[in-house]
């Protein structure tokens, strides 16, 4: 019997009481899990009829997105019907549709409140569709697979944090054999309609599955219809007050804040550890500025403007030396850095370094395949130029490695194995005994990243979701396609809207060749929430101003409230959300 995994003396725990109470929560029923299935949500006054939900029809706004002429080209179907214009929330639809099937996948990473969007699209949808959930993601749909979603379903999953109702992949949807399967699923499971609950890449995939399956795709010559979900806890999916954050942005940055206060009452306690904490956010640094906000660390680098202002390694570097030493000398040995996931591809020399580094990785991917990661870096060396090759080799080996790593399905970086925390303490640790050797400094490295993906919902994100899978429904039964859900006004009853992701889309370089897609939402160095952490962020360096903002509050005094980087971007009057003052019956 293996002695880890066997089970030994059973007959003592069987006809235990406490045994049996304890096998029932084994099952996703904790007493936590339990209380916020039962958690009642407020729903926008727009789907609420007669204290019932209904579903809403929408009539082209007044704002238009022009995307470029290239992207207009590529989608003449989806351009053509939506006029590039959002889509605004109109009246109870008169008429509900019925027998549509549509199917649900989750696509890219985790991120909290998506087992809610499903459930807002499935109650929205009423008893007379059927919802499939399509399991594994992309690839799923690839394959057909699907099952029915029940009410059953949906109210075990309510509130509750992760993907696990149907699981997720990062399948990327775009040859012409892969549009073929789709189209033959869809005629051979009669699906209607697909919704893609996704972050950038996964939405840029909506955008040409709309486009591609707009017609022609069953019999009868009709279309399959297509419409998004803004999913990513980076919060770089954002359209100004149109599409204020995406979803699972207020959890995963609330887990982190909770992380990042204790290790600053830590480091007050134990008044000898600098931290520095790395956070997720692959692109922009939206994450790291939010807990910044929350927390009040002593330092916290912001990749945008790093890039902007054109801060070399070296002088990130010294700021952090000098403040540790400005500290020290003041009796404070401690204190704690905030290090976004994505800096490295945002300092000067290593944004065209990695440029570079990635088309020739594309552009001789067969001759690499062959060679150990030593020799691939060899190789590397002479097909970069001569600046950037001195720099990749001036790099730790072990940071060298992981920027050879193979790049995902969309062409990035897998910057989150990149220790970029330990290579900033190695080298202001080294920069310090330069400058001053009798400074004390004492380092500690910490990664935040999967911890927070999957935790049990915020009360705005387990609303904010539940609404948008309400106005995904509304879009199919109102005959849409090629838009994403969204809702703005978070402060004011909130309103739905249709953005249509075309006109998102733009041009970048992808695997060392241009590719449509949304472009990703950086933090603005004149945006309010950027220009108020700048305000502060002196006197957090030079002081102990820290907060510990505490776990997640399901119930209590800020168990309401948004990011605030979306009430200061937004300039609202209050931090906390208001979606309505009603319930439904």
């Amino acid at each position: 019997m293996n002695k880890l995994t066997g089970s030994m003396n059973v007959e003592k725990v069987t006809n235990s009481v406490l045994a049996e109470s304890l096998k029932v929560m084994e099952t996703g029923h904790s007493p936590f899990e339990k209380a916020i299935r039962m958690m009642e949500l407020p729903v926008c006054d727009a789907f609420v009829k007669s204290g019932r939900l209904a579903p809403i029809k929408f009539a082209p706004g007044t704002k238009v997105l022009e995307p470029n002429r290239e992207i207009a080209d590529s989608f003449p179907n989806s351009i053509a019907a939506s006029e590039n214009r959002i889509l605004a929330a109109g009246d109870t639809l008169s008429r509900r549709a019925t027998g549509k099937k549509v199917a649900v996948m989750f696509s890219g990473g985790p991120a909290a409140g998506g087992h809610n969007v499903v459930t807002g699209l499935k109650q929205i949808l009423g008893p007379d569709n059927t919802l499939l959930g399509i399991k594994a993601g992309p690839k799923g749909l690839l394959k057909g697979n699907f099952f029915e979603i029940t009410d059953d379903h949906v109210c075990h999953v309510m509130n509750t944090g992760g993907f696990n109702l149907m699981g997720t992949d990062r399948t990327k949807i775009e040859k012409p054999e892969d549009i073929e399967k789709v189209k033959y699923v869809c005629r051979e499971h009669n699906i209607d309609a697909i919704v893609v609950i996704g972050g950038d890449d996964s939405n840029t995939n909506a955008a040409f599955l709309a486009e591609k399956l707009f017609s022609d795709v069953k019999e009868d010559g009709s279309g399959v219809q297509v419409i998004g979900v803004p999913k990513t806890i980076d919060g770089d999916l954002q359209l100004g007050d149109e599409l204020p954050i995406s979803f699972g942005f207020d959890t995963a940055t609330k887990i982190y804040s909770e992380q990042v206060g204790n290790i600053l009452r830590d480091s007050s306690s134990s008044l000898k550890y600098w931290h520095f904490i790395r956070l997720m956010g692959r692109s922009a640094s939206h994450v790291t500025l939010e807990v910044a906000l929350q927390t009040h660390p002593t330092i916290a680098l912001i990749s945008e403007e790093v890039r902007r202002r054109d801060i070399t390694l070296p002088e990130i570097v010294d700021s952090i030396a000098e403040t540790v030493i400005m500290r020290a000398k003041k009796g404070i040995n401690y204190g704690v850095v905030l290090v976004p996931e994505g800096l490295i591809e945002f300092i000067p020399g290593f944004t065209t370094m990695i440029d570079d580094l990635n088309d020739k990785m594309a552009q001789f991917k067969d001759e690499l395949i062959h060679k150990d990661i030593r020799g691939q870096l060899q190789f590397i060396y002479s097909k970069l130029t001569q600046t950037h090759g001195e720099l990749l080799e001036s790099l730790p080996e072990s940071i060298k490695f992981k920027l050879m790593a193979d790049r995902d399905e969309h062409g990035n970086l897998p910057v989150s194995k990149i220790e970029t925390e330990t290579m900033l303490s190695g080298a202001v640790k080294a920069r310090i005994c330069e400058l001053d050797a009798s400074i004390r400094f004492e380092t500690l490295n910490h990664f935040f990243g999967y911890e927070a993906r999957c935790g049990a919902s915020t009360v705005f994100d387990s609303a904010y979701t539940y609404n948008l899978g309400a106005t995904a429904g509304s879009l199919i039964l109102d005959g849409h396609t090629g838009y994403m859900a969204s809702l703005t006004d978070l402060d004011k009853g909130a309103r739905p809207l249709g953005i249509p992701i075309a006109s998102l889309l733009d041009i970048e370089i992808r695997k060392g060749k241009p590719a449509q897609v949304i472009e990703k939402a950086l933090v603005k160095l004149d945006s309010p929430a950027f220009v108020y952490f700048e305000f502060r962020r002196n006197l957090w360096a030079e002081n102990d101003l820290s907060n510990s903002p505490g776990p997640i509050q399901m119930w209590g005094p800020t168990s309401r409230q948004l990011p605030k980087t979306v009430a200061l971007n937004r300039e609202y009057n209050s931090l906390n959300f208001n979606f309505s003052a009603g319930q439904m019956d």
